[in-house]
């Protein structure tokens, strides 16, 4: 019977000199730092909850970025792979919250005077993700006025045009007609009939224009995700504060449902009742 040791029988063990899988990882930094100051035992829970996010946000982020350069190419293929990640993030960070909903109320009341006024509607990476895929409002940005970098990086992203405008420049590219996607704006994006019209012929003849069909179902995709996390995200924080005020002062519930109506990719839901 084989033993541990012989297992491992040629696996390196002194790493003083070479870099090893908690250097690469940088674990030293990302373990020490979600030790809750009210030592609550669901305060763990709570903040290594929100830590995760982050970083999966962190990897959407990069991915959208990319997948917009690729779409202003017309080179779609690796744009796909990338849309299809993004939309798997958001499964993933989907099963996040069944996690967090293991804490009752009473559990989150142990701990919650010591969240102060720091919320997740503070999260600059959230507002990217939103500005990047088109839902804009360029007054949510002096949340973060106070740290430089994040500042400039939603201030740059609204310089650019979204990832959305960016599938109006190739659709209206492909099929010929003058541009509609306008130019880039510090608010959401908002439906145009003209737009709808362009995506109704390619979902009426999809096989003539193919990459553009599927263009349009990996947003669709991408978007269905991503309104699955927010209506979780409804349902976790009714369940464990009920209606009470955010601790950033939001409306808290009130505000997360009014957020369940925005549409990202307005014309390919309308679409949809128009075929």
């Amino acid at each position: 019977m084989s033993t541990f040791g012989d297992a491992s029988k040629g696996a390196k063990m002194d790493f003083a000199k070479d870099k090893s899988y908690g250097d690469y990882l940088g674990l030293d930094k990302i373990l020490t730092v979600e030790n809750p100051l009210d030592m609550a035992h669901d305060g763990l829970l709570f903040i290594i909850q929100h830590q995760t996010s982050e970083l999966w946000m962190k990897l959407a982020i990069h991915e959208l970025s990319t997948a917009r350069q690729y779409i202003q190419k017309g080179d779609l293929q690796p744009a796909f792979k990338m849309l299809s990640r993004v939309a798997r993030i958001f499964e993933q960070l989907n099963s996040a919250w069944d996690v967090l909903r293991t804490m009752t109320p009473s559990e989150y009341t142990a701990f919650r005077p010591h969240l102060g006024a720091s919320s997740g509607f503070q999260s600059y990476q959230y507002r990217l993700i939103e500005y990047l895929l088109g839902n804009r409002n360029r007054a949510l940005t002096k949340l973060h006025a106070h740290t430089p970098a994040p500042h400039q990086a939603l201030v740059d992203e609204i310089a650019q045009q979204s990832l959305y405008q960016a599938a109006i420049d190739l659709l209206c590219d492909r099929m010929g007609v003058e541009t509609l996607s306008g130019v880039p704006g510090t608010t959401a994006w908002e439906a145009k009939h003209e737009v709808q019209a362009l995506w109704q012929k390619v979902y009426e003849a999809p096989s003539e224009h193919w990459e553009l069909y599927e263009l349009a179902e990996k947003l669709v995709d991408l978007e269905d995700y991503f309104r699955r996390w927010r209506f979780n995200h409804v349902t976790t924080v009714e369940r464990i504060i009920g209606f009470k005020r955010g601790t950033g002062g939001t409306s808290g519930v009130a505000y997360l449902r009014k957020m369940l109506e925005v549409e990202l990719f307005p014309e390919l839901w309308h679409v949809r009742g128009a075929l």
